[in-house]
């Protein structure tokens, strides 16, 4: 598994006159800051634990107050900041879903060993998502005909070989 801490949002901006700020979620989900009281701020490549609480979820923002940044200017430094989870605290996936962050740095391969280097990004579509391989070598739509078999713990993904011939887009 690639990473320790989950991104779920990005501060937008400071909130108000008391310090409280502006989150844009990163995460599927909005509703998942409720109750959270306990994060990661992802600040200049370090992970400090805060304490929070938060005072408003609309689908496409939350307001959050943090432990010891009680004013606009406090709030402010904060811009682009992430806040985090680490694993344990990350919502539990239903089965054959996985996190993008455990996708990136896969290796793939087809199901006649035929390797295609490693997940560069995944694309959210709406449909489904887009595995890229290899900064758009090869974009593979995440369909259950195609994938194989996922195993982010030794980070390999397969695809089925024939079903990639008919829905793989390659570069060349």
């Amino acid at each position: 598994m690639s990473t320790a801490f989950f991104r779920i949002g990005e501060i937008a901006r400071p909130h108000g006159v008391h310090g409280a700020v502006k989150v844009n979620p990163t995460t599927d989900d909005s509703r998942r800051f409720r109750g959270l009281c306990e994060a990661f701020l992802e600040l200049h490549g370090e992970y400090l634990p805060v304490q929070l609480s938060v005072s408003g979820i609309t689908p496409t923002s939350v307001v959050v107050e943090i432990a010891g940044y009680e004013t606009p200017e406090q709030a402010n430094a904060l811009r682009g900041a992430y806040l985090c989870v680490d694993r344990a605290h990350a919502v539990r996936l239903p089965k054959d879903t996985y996190f993008v962050a455990d996708l990136i740095g896969c290796k793939t391969f087809d199901t006649e060993g035929n390797a295609f280097g490693t997940v560069t990004d995944v694309f959210e579509t709406g449909a489904n998502d887009v595995y890229e391989i290899e900064k758009g070598r090869l974009l593979v739509p995440a369909l259950k005909r195609v994938l194989h078999e996922v195993n982010v713990e030794e980070q390999r993904i397969v695809f089925d070989a024939d079903v990639l011939k008919e829905v793989g887009l390659f570069a060349d």
